[in-house]
């Protein structure tokens, strides 16, 4: 009942406000920016280049990013000054700071065109995103239509080409104030964090070789840290069955998430929201890739100088769908299947321990504590 409550605040506004606004065209000066768009924890983090981007573009703008009431705490710093604006599509009163604070110059939408219904009711004047997305109705209010390259590329560099102009500066770890966090259990000593949950069962790595990795990093003098979502605990005890090593589980937002891999000498994970975070901490990080494309959630031009190993076999026989947020691209090579269609992941199978040792030596030559850090 909530989402419905939602669209039918949203659809007839959108119309009326179309209507009212009459003939468009491309905003010569932009003082107001939208960015709305209804993603996951990783490809929320991965659209920092388009954010830095605008910023580069109209330094003195409003930019104002829908996200997750979830994340909407990492952005409390509000990096490249972005607000964060938390917005529910089941919550009809989320939508009110986004109607009553409206006319915006211009709106994109990352992803789902779906929601540049609510660009339109929120008064934006000129709305971009990428093209091919169906149904057609998706796309009524979008003004400009862009194409997703032709070549392989990453999220965050395809979004970044929404907006015209010159690559935004490198990222660098000043650029995103750490959020407040929580007093919590923090660990002593060099640690490293295995974040061993993930969004599918798909995406896991075999217990036997985290209990391994823990075992090798802990005879380095690193400490390990255990870490994994709500409903994820068991993950962690099928691990590590005699409770060896510290365990976060379950026990961390997102704002201490971020305080535990700034003070972490390594973070190991899967492709997920946290492998992104670890790139916007600054932590050196590994990040497993089964199902997905090493290529589309990797660093890209952005985070080209972010101490970041992604651990992947080309190619891997399964992992040939073409298609990413329902656009079918020739390049693409990912795998979204459910556990119904896979019943067990041996693209993450295929991730042998010495493709990950090889990873852990390589980022464990960056230099320490953080001070001493190239970047």
């Amino acid at each position: 009942m909530g989402r419905l409550a939602t669209r039918l605040r949203i659809f007839p506004l959108a119309l009326a406000t179309r209507l009212r606004q009459g003939r468009r065209s491309p905003p010569r000066e932009v003082s107001r920016v939208l960015v709305v768009h209804r993603l996951l924890l990783g490809d929320t983090l991965m659209l920092s280049p388009l954010l830095a981007r605008l910023r580069a573009a109209w330094p003195q703008a409003v930019i104002d990013l829908a996200v997750s009431p979830a994340f909407a705490a990492l952005y409390a710093g509000r990096p490249w000054g972005v607000n964060a604006m938390a917005w529910d599509p089941a919550d009809r009163k989320s939508l009110t700071p986004f109607l009553e604070g409206g006319d915006y110059d211009l709106a994109l939408v990352p992803g789902d065109n779906r929601y540049s219904w609510l660009a339109q009711a929120a008064g934006a004047r000129w709305i971009v995103a990428h093209q091919g997305d169906t149904p057609g109705w998706k796309n009524w209010p979008i003004d400009e239509l862009r194409p997703f390259p032709a070549v392989p590329s990453a999220w965050g560099d395809m979004v970044a080409d929404l907006v015209d102009g010159p690559p935004a500066p490198t990222y660098h770890p000043s650029q995103w104030p750490a959020p407040a966090a929580r007093p919590f259990d923090r660990p002593s000593g060099p640690c490293a964090v295995l974040h061993v949950g993930a969004s599918t069962p798909l995406k896991r790595w075999p217990a036997d070789r985290w209990h391994a990795i823990a075992d090798r990093l802990e005879a380095q003098g690193l400490r390990p840290v255990f870490l994994a979502g709500r409903g994820e605990e068991s993950v962690v005890r099928e691990i590590d069955p005699a409770g060896r090593w510290a365990n976060t589980a379950g026990r961390l937002d997102l704002a201490q998430v971020w305080q535990l891999l700034s003070e972490a000498r390594l973070l190991i994970a899967p492709d997920t929201g946290v492998s992104h975070l670890g790139r916007l901490v600054g932590v050196p990080t590994i990040a497993l890739f089964g199902p997905g494309s090493a290529i589309i959630c990797g660093a890209g031009a952005f985070w080209r100088m972010s101490p970041f190993w992604p651990v992947t076999v080309p190619d891997f026989p399964c992992r040939d769908q073409t298609v990413l947020f329902r656009r079918s691209l020739p390049w693409v090579r990912r795998c979204g299947r459910s556990t119904t269609a896979c019943a067990h992941p041996r693209c993450m199978d295929a991730l042998g321990l010495d493709r990950v040792d090889a990873a852990i030596g390589r980022a464990l030559a960056v230099p320490w504590p953080r001070a001493s850090r190239p970047w």
